[in-house]
C-alpha cells in the first residue's frame, strides 16, 4: 500500500498511475506535491520508505538511476548514465539524455529536453518545452522559463 501525501492535480495523476490493491509487507509513502519547496518540507516530516513510481510507457536505459520518492510520468525517456535525485518530478514526455545529473526535489516539466551532460541543481524547475543544451548547468532553486533554450 502506498500512502499518498497531497490532494491536488499532481496527486490525482499519481493515484491514476499506481495500483494500491497490491500490498507489500511494509507501508510505502509518496509525496504528491507539485511545489518543489513544499515537497522538500513535507519529506522532512514523513517517516518510512518512499516509493519511486514510473509510468509503464516511460523508457530507461542501462546505467540510469532514479532516486526514491521520484515519479517518472508517461512518455519520459531517461538515457544511459543519467542520475535522477530523490523526490523529483519527471513530467510527461520529458527527455533526459546521457550523463545528466538531476538534483533532489527537481521538476522537469512536460516536453522539456535535457541534452547530454546537463546538471540541474536541487529544487530547480525546468519549464515546459524548454531545451537545455549539452553541458548546461542549472543553479539550485532556479527556474528555466517555459520554451527557453539555455546553454
Amino acid at each position: 500500500m502506498i500512502k499518498i501525501t497531497g490532494d491536488g492535480g499532481h496527486a490525482r495523476v499519481i493515484k491514476s498511475m499506481i495500483d494500491n490493491s497490491k500490498s507489500s509487507p511494509e507501508d510505502w509513502q509518496f509525496i504528491a506535491i507539485g511545489d518543489n519547496k513544499a515537497r522538500k518540507m513535507e519529506a522532512k516530516k514523513v517517516e518510512g520508505k518512499f516509493a519511486t513510481i514510473a509510468h509503464q510507457s516511460a523508457i530507461g536505459y542501462e546505467g540510469m538511476r532514479v532516486g526514491e520518492g521520484s515519479v517518472v510520468m508517461a512518455g519520459v525517456i531517461i538515457q544511459a548514465g543519467a542520475k535522477i535525485g530523490k523526490h523529483c518530478i519527471l513530467n510527461t514526455g520529458c527527455s533526459i539524455d546521457h550523463d545528466c545529473v538531476v538534483g533532489d526535489f527537481v521538476h522537469i516539466a512536460p516536453n522539456a529536453v535535457l541534452c547530454g551532460n546537463v546538471s540541474v541543481g536541487e529544487g530547480a524547475l525546468v519549464g515546459a518545452n524548454s531545451t537545455c543544451l549539452p553541458g548546461t548547468k542549472i543553479h539550485p532553486w532556479s527556474t528555466v522559463r517555459a520554451g527557453s533554450v539555455v546553454k
